[in-house]
């Protein structure tokens, strides 16, 4: 039997990289998934719909949480998934550039967040998952605006789990390391000595599968915090 047989799911940045994959366990496992992402078109199934949606937008995410509670119910499980990645050191970051990591990685999940915990808490159950990087636990030269971003979006998951306690629902950071997505694309890792080769990075499907083993859990058992690294 599928795990999440009769369950719902919504993502975010569900068109590619960990998102994409994310969203493609979760309906392995029997949810009924709502795709998030500027890059999608609209369309819906029986078991899934995806919206474009921007969720910097508090306007777009009011209208795309509402339509995937009016298809599939309020969500049993989020997973703010949608990131941005800036590697530049902190003298040649500009305001533009720190805002914009803020935006994604920090001011998304917010929104996102503010919109679905009312109704999930009124149930009483569910995961709301964050997806994180090492590097919000641990800084990084040449990571000022993502490596704050990713800190600000901690801080966020850490609230929200005291928010939470004793209401049912539970929270999870999931914090990977580097990860082999098309985010890597505009540095050429595998030709430069300060960077991991895309070889020993980690797979989408590794934090896919974190993010399945936490949702999954008994009740009464939340993962907080899940961090996971290459054994290279």
């Amino acid at each position: 039997m599928r795990r999440l047989e009769g369950k719902s799911a919504l993502v975010t940045g569900a068109s590619r990289g960990i998102g994409r994959v994310v969203a493609a366990f979760l309906e392995g496992e029997g949810a009924r998934v709502t795709a998030l992402a500027r890059s999608l078109d609209d369309a819906k199934t029986e078991r899934r719909m995806d919206i474009r949606c921007d969720v910097t937008a508090a306007g777009e995410v009011r209208d795309a949480v509402a339509r995937a509670i009016a298809a599939f119910g309020v969500p049993d499980i989020v997973v703010n998934n949608a990131g941005s990645f800036l590697l530049k050191p902190l003298p040649d970051t500009s305001e533009a550039e720190f805002g914009a990591q803020w935006a994604v990685n920090a001011l998304a999940p917010f929104l996102v967040l503010r919109e679905l915990l009312p109704p999930m808490r009124a149930r009483g159950s569910g995961d709301l998952v964050t997806i994180g990087s090492v590097v919000d636990h641990r800084p990084y030269a040449g990571n000022a605006a993502y490596g704050a971003s990713k800190y600000g979006v901690r801080g966020l998951h850490e609230v929200l789990a005291e928010e939470i306690r004793g209401s049912g629902l539970r929270a999870t950071l999931v914090s990977p390391g580097p990860t082999d997505t098309r985010l890597w694309d505009p540095l050429d890792p595998d030709h430069r000595d300060d960077l991991p080769t895309r070889a020993s990075m980690l797979a989408p499907t590794d934090v896919a599968d974190a993010v399945v083993f936490a949702v999954t859990r008994p009740p009464h058992v939340a993962v907080e915090w899940l961090r996971i690294m290459p054994t290279g």
